[in-house]
């Protein structure tokens, strides 16, 4: 297969953290009706900016766009080098080769930006100011990237954030091999994405400088493991072990993670990771710059996990496989009302019918302090997590993460004790995905 080579110019800017939230008018076209849950603008999102003709376009792709901070020059392969007639795409594996050059130094970009600023976050969600130019920072990051294949994304990381400071999972051990001739000083563990084991990679130290601490994913993943990842991921947040993550899914995938309210993409992958994390769809990506070429578009979408502190301050005590069952027992009726979703699991834990009536046709709670505390900030997730007085008679994707969150205490209650109380390291992630003990 012939190798082209380019060279690309990548601006790595790093930027103040900004927030990330749900409830602003977005670029993408969901169907969605209109709810005032949020502040809206209606001239930028994430990265995004509108023209005079009301035409969305990523900032970057802009021409009147401009970076002022750093740059640092990286060198792109536009197709990876692949051993003639040994080393084809496995379907069985979900692989398709990332083989542009500009892509792949959008989707570097797209992770320095996304891993750096969740770099410079204290774990109750605040922002710290870390000293130190473009480079210094860069090699602070403990990235892992998951799915490596033939390199295409690792043979740009490595001159960007240094071989020390980068490990990689792949199952296929054609890869393991070529990688390893590419690149004798990388750290590559040879195992099944959904079996890692993220708190324990944590824990480990990278190089010589570092004792541990969070990670920044990257990764062009299989579509159909996508979910499967995402979920592990979240799971793996409940103590800081991940940060971030930078990750190409289906299209459609992305869509649903960051959709509003009352629109048909909106589910049970919107209401996890937008408690989770705040969700930006850096760019839609062609089939056309994979090998081989996939049958629909991709997305590129960064997560900024919240961490344990603001996700517990989210729930208040809500126990996030008490919140679980609540949401997968109402989207599995999605077309049903809230009332109708929720009966069985209401019978499940209340016991009675008269409880269970008593519980759907009682008004909501009134919110915890730290939640009326947030909404006097301006948060924008506690804005919205005040539920209606008619709840139970809406349809699941006309509610919010956080009420959501309101629902699930009025049937399971909450603990006390929620600043100190542990979130269970497995949740979300299947029971015979990961070890027991993370």
């Amino acid at each position: 297969m012939a190798v082209t080579c380019i060279k690309v110019t990548i601006c790595l800017t790093i930027l103040s953290a900004m927030p990330l939230t749900s409830g602003f008018s977005c670029p993408i076209n969901h169907n969605c009706q209109s709810l005032d849950t949020a502040p809206r603008r209606t001239t930028s999102f994430q990265g995004w900016v509108q023209d005079n003709d009301g035409e969305w376009q990523w900032q970057e792709d802009d021409a009147s766009y401009s970076s002022s901070v750093a740059t640092t020059t990286i060198t792109a392969t536009a197709t990876p080098t692949l051993p003639s007639g040994s080393f084809r795409p496995k379907q069985s594996l979900g692989q398709n080769y990332l083989r542009d050059g500009n892509t792949v130094a959008k989707i570097v970009r797209a992770f320095v930006r996304d891993a750096t600023e969740t770099l410079a976050r204290r774990n109750d969600g605040s922002s710290i100011q870390r000293e130190g130019g473009t480079q210094q920072k860069l090699r602070q990051l403990r990235a892992i990237e998951l799915g490596p294949g033939a390199g295409a994304l690792t043979d740009v990381l490595i001159p960007a954030i240094g071989i020390s400071n980068l490990q990689c999972i792949e199952i296929d051990e054609r890869s393991v091999e070529l990688l390893s001739e590419k690149h004798p000083g990388l750290t590559i563990h040879h195992q099944d994405v959904l079996q890692v084991d993220y708190p324990s990679l944590a824990k480990q130290s990278f190089n010589n400088n570092d004792t541990g601490g969070p990670i920044s994913i990257i990764g062009n993943l299989p579509y159909y493991i996508t979910s499967q990842i995402l979920f592990a991921l979240a799971d793996a947040s409940h103590n800081d072990s991940i940060r971030s993550a930078t990750v190409t899914m289906q299209w459609e995938v992305g869509r649903r993670i960051v959709a509003p309210p009352a629109c048909k993409d909106y589910g049970i992958l919107t209401v996890v990771f937008q408690l989770y994390a705040d969700c930006n769809i850096h760019f839609k990506i062609p089939p056309t710059v994979f090998y081989p070429k996939p049958k629909v578009d991709s997305a590129l979408l960064g997560l900024h996990f919240v961490g344990p502190e603001k996700l517990r301050r989210r729930l208040v005590g809500v126990r996030p496989e008490d919140l679980r069952n609540v949401v997968t027992s109402v989207f599995q009726k999605r077309r049903k009302t809230v009332r109708n979703g929720l009966r069985k699991l209401a019978m499940k834990v209340l016991g009675d019918e008269e409880r269970v009536k008593l519980f759907l046709d009682s008004e909501p709670l009134p919110l915890p302090d730290v939640v009326i505390i947030d909404r006097e900030d301006g948060d924008a997730f506690a804005l919205a997590q005040q539920l209606p007085k008619d709840w139970a008679s809406k349809r699941p994707e006309q509610l919010t993460p956080g009420q959501f969150i309101e629902i699930t205490r009025m049937l399971y209650g909450a603990d006390e004790d929620w600043q100190s109380s542990p979130l269970k390291s497995k949740v979300w992630r299947k029971l015979n995905h990961g070890s027991d003990s993370n």
